[in-house]
């Protein structure tokens, strides 16, 4: 880390009386008073020299810049995609996913949505429902995954409205909302599973009312 910013850390009683007159609301508490920022995940770490040496070298042109191109490449290598849209924050770039694929009256199932991704469905006329195990809402659970999306009722929510009014399930790892707990991958790999049977047999269901219909 190329980056070195002078931290204090208050004593007992100064933390409490921050807190306290922060109304035990994080984002109220200034930045100064704060010796490890637990808030969030999302970039606060100083960054290290290959990054500040990355915003140096590139090109500042509107567009075919090399660092583009970088972001291309390791995207390709990463996940497989040929395309991909740039967005400046996480928040917008749910906003353009949610506006594409949902319509008013559709549902969207996570573990636990993270606030900003419960209001973008919201905004755009859809309703998100957290489906998280019982164990995440105890915290004097030792169960190691916390973070697990409740099987059971995910299949009893497709069960009740059927696939067509849930154009996809969310899963938040680590389950930001709910405390940062983890998710399993055995809890992951249900879930596909679960998913997989429940479409196919609502597809199939599907077949067989047209064919009576025509019939």
């Amino acid at each position: 880390m190329k980056v070195v910013e002078r931290i204090y850390l208050r004593s007992r009683e100064e933390r409490l009386r921050i807190l306290k007159e922060a109304g035990y609301n994080p984002f109220y508490i200034k930045a100064d008073d704060v010796y490890i920022d637990l808030l969030t995940d999302s970039g606060t770490a100083a960054m290290s020299d290959s990054q500040w040496a990355g915003m140096i070298e590139t090109n500042q042109a509107y567009a075919g810049s090399r660092s583009y191109d970088h972001l291309k490449k390791a995207v390709g290598e990463i996940f497989g995609f040929d395309l991909f849209l740039i967005a400046h924050q996480g928040r917008a770039t749910e906003n353009i996913l949610f506006s594409t694929i949902l319509k008013r009256g559709d549902v969207v199932p996570s573990n636990t949505h993270f606030d900003t991704t419960r209001q973008n469905i919201i905004s755009n006329g859809g309703e998100p429902v957290d489906l998280l195990i019982e164990e995440g809402y105890d915290p004097t659970s030792l169960h190691p995954f916390k973070g697990n999306m409740d099987v059971g009722k995910l299949v009893d929510l497709i069960g009740r409205l059927g696939s067509q009014r849930i154009p996809l399930i969310m899963m938040t790892i680590t389950n930001n909302a709910g405390g940062g707990q983890p998710v399993s991958t055995e809890n992951i790999r249900k879930v596909a599973v679960s998913l997989r049977r429940t479409i196919f047999l609502s597809s199939s269901m599907l077949a067989d009312s047209r064919k009576t219909l025509t019939s």
